[in-house]
């Protein structure tokens, strides 16, 4: 069973969506982690969104990669530049990809516009953990012309 980790800096938000969504998509057919170079806690605007797209994660925490040190990962997915810049070295075969998403957190405005900033970021990580595990998980990758 492959193992994933996805990293960004604080593991509340964008890593959140991120592991909820793969968990999401794999279907029991990958080990999901997420983690951070800070811990901050799972934020709950980050919780709300994903509960209105009918995936609880109000059950995941907020961890720090150190606690992962030993875990062979096959895939680092770095969410946030920050997370990229900082990534630790991982003694590991684990291919790297990074794709960076704006911080939903750092959304200014009415308490609405907020809430659809975490939307936007949701749908965007939305698509691409999706992508994602269709062309690594359940290798079903093909070339288009």
């Amino acid at each position: 069973m492959k193992k994933i980790l996805v990293l960004c800096t604080g593991n509340s938000c964008r890593s959140q969506l991120a592991e909820g969504y793969l968990r999401h998509f794999a279907q029991g057919k990958a080990e999901v982690y997420s983690a951070g170079i800070e811990t901050h806690g799972v934020n709950p605007k980050a919780i709300q969104v994903m509960k209105e797209d009918g995936i609880d994660i109000s059950h995941h925490t907020s961890n720090h990669v150190d606690e992962y040190s030993d875990v062979d990962f096959d895939y680092v997915i770095t969410v946030c530049d920050n997370a990229k810049e900082s990534c630790p070295f991982f003694p590991t075969k684990a291919q790297k990809f990074h794709q960076n998403f704006p911080d939903p957190a750092k959304a200014t405005g009415t308490p609405e516009e907020v809430l659809n900033e975490f939307r936007a970021v949701r749908d965007l990580v939305k698509e691409y953990m999706n992508n994602f595990v269709e062309e690594h998980i359940n290798g079903e990758a093909y070339v288009s012309n």
